[in-house]
């Protein structure tokens, strides 16, 4: 049902600064919200963060995508996946191997279109890998995920006891632990008025300090 779902109300597009790849994204914001509850009679499902490709994400896989080396031949897990951009990013890259998580069955759904849309293998898990111990891998991308309090202080505190470099894709969320963190690269991206509060967020890729 998830994937009937997705190719009736989304389109096929590349992201505002990620003409490399393309995905299946909403054209607007309420609708597919409303949607989603309304054609599947469920209330209160998670919103459809996998529909749009958020400014975080877009700036991690801007930054990846201009240097493969540093994804190339390596392990890497992409936490809360979403659309799957980011992990499609790292493997068109180069890495080795690439896990894309997200906890949400639509994600999941989406994540696996979209690798086969742009021709790439993905490793996808639905599983919440933040309930256990940080799994063994080189390198951990993280997009746009510090705009919840209580998320945020729980994905960092995994990410800090994680074994692997980290990198973190992010729009100024208040949640940033900034002071933790030495940014790496910033761009401006393009966004919908729908979703943020400007029409270009200045987004900026992070890693943590002495990682």
């Amino acid at each position: 049902m998830s994937v009937a779902f997705i190719h009736k109300h989304t389109a096929v597009m590349s992201p505002p600064i990620i003409p490399e790849i393309k995905l299946h994204l909403a054209t607007e914001s309420i609708p597919i919200w409303q949607k989603t509850e309304d054609e599947l009679d469920v209330i209160g499902l998670p919103p459809p963060f996998w529909a749009f490709a958020w400014a975080g994400g877009q700036a991690l896989a801007r930054y990846i995508l201009d240097q493969p080396e540093i994804v190339h031949s390596r392990s890497v897990l992409d936490l809360a996946s979403g659309s799957g951009l980011v992990a499609i990013a790292a493997k068109l890259s180069g890495a080795k191997s690439v896990r894309a998580a997200d906890i949400d069955s639509f994600a999941v759904a989406a994540m696996a279109i979209n690798a086969a849309l742009n021709n790439v293998s993905l490793d996808i898990t639905s599983e919440d890998l933040l309930l256990s111990s940080p799994p063994a891998f080189d390198l951990i991308l993280v997009g746009d995920l510090f705009y919840e309090k209580n998320t945020a202080a729980r994905c960092f505190d995994w990410l800090i006891r994680a074994k692997a470099q980290v990198l973190i894709g992010d729009p100024g969320r208040t949640y940033l632990p900034r002071g933790q963190l030495e940014m790496l690269a910033e761009y401006d991206v393009p966004v919908s008025r729908d979703l943020e509060d400007a029409e270009i967020k200045r987004s900026a890729v992070w890693r943590i300090r002495n990682c």
